[in-house]
């Protein structure tokens, strides 16, 4: 079965009535829990991005403080687990704004936690590769925000250059 073309699905959709459409979202949201998610966010929590960020920095606090810091291969797949759910959230919200902030909370947190970033290949390219990110959805902001993360993007570069060793 091939999909259908997202024009093609936007006109079906346009042609539904609102119960046929509410009981087609209620169907996709039962078999994955990425579409539930999204779809909490879309009703409930894009309204308020403020409070969509602070509960996904609550549960980046969360996931690093699960951290398992006994062997750097596990701290190194938590660090992934976390970067992963940020990533998802990121998504959900569509925000290039949403998206630095919470890079740039993820990368303070990375920091914060003393982890050998520098003497790791694998965390070493990871957090270069999050303050690549945050440098491409910076350059997409209008110039005032820009101004605004510019200092904590600068710190992030600042902090990681001075612990090379």
């Amino acid at each position: 079965m091939k999909a259908a073309s997202l024009n093609e699905l936007k006109n079906e959709l346009n042609s539904l009535k609102p119960a046929e459409l509410t009981a087609l979202c209620m169907r996709l949201a039962k078999y994955k829990k990425e579409n539930k998610e999204l779809l909490t966010y879309l009703l409930f929590e894009a309204n308020d991005e403020g409070s969509y960020i602070e509960g996904v920095k609550r549960e980046i606090d969360t996931g690093f403080e699960g951290m398992n810091r006994s062997n750097l291969y596990f701290a190194k797949k938590s660090i992934r687990k976390v970067l992963r759910i940020t990533n998802k959230y990121v998504k959900y919200s569509g925000s290039k704004q949403t998206e630095v902030e919470l890079l740039i909370y993820f990368c303070k947190t990375l920091i914060a936690y003393e982890l050998p970033i520098n003497s790791s290949t694998i965390l070493f390219n990871l957090y270069q590769k999050q303050l690549q990110r945050i440098r491409k959805a910076l350059s997409l902001l209008h110039e005032d925000i820009q101004y605004d993360y510019k200092d904590d993007l600068e710190s992030l570069t600042y902090m990681n250059s001075s612990k090379i060793v």
